[in-house]
């Protein structure tokens, strides 16, 4: 790809985790102030986690890990053991503006 979409729009909060949450998983809120791995509708992804913390992406340009290739355009996605993963009756639309099919990766706009 000549392009990169890496810094647009970035915006990182920080929570607290509830049970085990990695870099580049999907997260829900669970409760006042926390995140845990999503199995649905996510919120963001976490792109760090130090100590109980986890640094969460809400929104701008993320690389994501996912089980089945979404399509390019806006594309139904819900969280699941965690990847990404395309639902089409329960997920949220996202962007999706490209994929990696042997890194099974896709760059998706929050």
């Amino acid at each position: 790809m000549n392009v990169s979409f890496n810094g647009f729009g970035e915006n990182v909060v920080t929570f607290e985790t509830e049970g085990s949450v990695s870099a580049g998983m999907p997260v829900m809120v669970s409760e006042s102030g926390k995140v845990k791995a999503a199995n649905g509708v996510f919120c963001g992804i976490c792109v760090g986690e130090r100590n109980g913390y986890a640094a969460v992406q809400l929104s701008g340009y993320v690389k994501v890990t996912f089980s089945a290739a979404p399509a390019i355009g806006y594309t139904k996605l819900v969280g699941k053991s965690g990847k990404v993963s395309t639902d089409t009756s329960t997920g949220r639309e996202y962007l999706v503006v490209d994929i990696d099919t042997v890194a099974k990766t896709a760059g998706i706009i929050l």
